[in-house]
């Protein structure tokens, strides 16, 4: 399951960029609602925000470490909530480092393809929106699964008060 959302993830991610690289003109922002949403195609070398552009290796690294380790974690991931969240964090991941592998300037140190832009904030793309939903449902999970366990461990210590209680009664 968590490999099928890795593979969906990476190829509607590179669908939406080749669309956008067929349709829009670098530079040249076209309002979808306004000023405020509109599509913008720029080559991204950096990571968000355009931070790091001088490093292009070390995301390109990052991101592959990244897919191998979701790849070899996923056996042992048992809630689905969890495994959606990694499983949408590597999509993106992945769709990005195809553009590192294999978009100009140059193999390894491709620059990422982003096209949408809302209002005053960055300019990103499918598999950044994937990896931010991602992180979201990750965390929640996280957190609900450790809420889960909470529960689940005072519930035994309870009943093992209950049945200790009782045992010395009789």
């Amino acid at each position: 399951m968590m490999a099928l959302v890795v593979i969906i993830t990476a190829i509607i991610d590179q669908i939406t960029k080749t669309i956008m690289l067929n349709w829009l003109e670098p530079g040249e922002p076209v309002g979808v609602i306004g000023d405020w949403f509109r599509f913008y195609l720029l080559f991204n070398p950096g990571a968000a925000f355009s931070m790091g552009a001088g490093s292009t290796w070390l995301f390109t690294c990052i991101q592959i470490v990244f897919i191998l380790g979701v790849a070899i974690y996923s056996p042992r991931v048992t809630d689905r909530w969890v495994g959606f969240g990694l499983a949408l964090i590597a999509g993106g991941a992945a769709g990005n480092l195809l553009d590192r592998l294999f978009r100009e300037p140059q193999f390894f140190l491709g620059h990422v393809v982003d096209f949408i832009s809302v209002g005053n904030f960055a300019v990103f793309n499918i598999a950044d929106s994937a990896i931010t939903v991602g992180v979201i449902v990750f965390v929640i999970a996280m957190f609900s699964e450790e809420i889960r366990e909470s529960r689940k461990e005072r519930a035994e210590h309870e009943t093992a008060a209950v049945e200790t209680t009782e045992g010395g009664i009789r």
